[in-house]
């Protein structure tokens, strides 16, 4: 059997996976039904993959934040403890990563076998060019984006499907989270 592969993203309305300025995470606007579910959601077993890019920032992160600090809300603490595949040329072990390891070679190779290989589901969280990559393959089954009401027009950071394939979005399931954050799961195919 097949893993599912859900690559999960968050994004401004005008396709940016961040922005620079006064802007906090979230874009200032998570509330405890969006963290809840984040939280919810990985709680579910499953094996995070993450590019190197990525891999490196959540570990700068969390390395810099405190307790305290939204970083570390609930569900990135789960996130971070569930088993890990890096995959990556360029980042080296040991990792910053409970139970990560480092896979070098071709992402679409890497991640076809992982989905054969796993019994649980996989999932990627941000990873940008990793997952535009694993999209235009046919490796990812599930989109998830979560839509924040807002536009960075002018400080907007990270385009999200920049440079990306076209896709033709099958919408699975919809939600809005604490009255304005949407979560959007769609099942993508090349579009042709």
């Amino acid at each position: 059997m097949t893993a599912t592969y859900t690559f999960d993203v968050f994004t401004s309305l005008d396709g940016f996976g961040a922005a620079s300025g006064n802007w906090t995470g979230y874009w200032g606007k998570q509330g405890p039904e969006l963290l809840e579910h984040r939280l919810a959601l990985y709680r579910e077993e499953q094996r995070m993959v993450l590019g190197a890019n990525t891999y490196r920032a959540f570990a700068r992160m969390l390395a810099l934040s405190t307790e305290e600090s939204e970083v570390r809300d609930p569900w990135v603490t789960r996130m971070r403890n569930l088993p890990a595949t890096v995959v990556s040329t360029t980042v080296q072990g040991p990792l910053d990563w409970p139970d990560a390891t480092v896979v070098s070679g071709d992402a679409v190779d890497i991640v076809a076998r992982l989905k054969e290989e796993s019994e649980v589901p996989l999932r990627s969280h941000g990873s940008l060019s990793l997952n535009r990559a694993l999209m235009a393959a046919g490796l990812v089954d599930r989109v998830q984006v979560t839509l924040f009401p807002v536009i960075t027009g002018q400080t907007g950071l990270d385009p999200i499907f920049q440079g990306g394939a076209d896709f033709d979005l099958e919408l699975i399931e919809s939600r809005t989270l604490d009255g304005h954050t949407q979560e959007l799961i769609y099942r993508p195919t090349l579009h042709v």
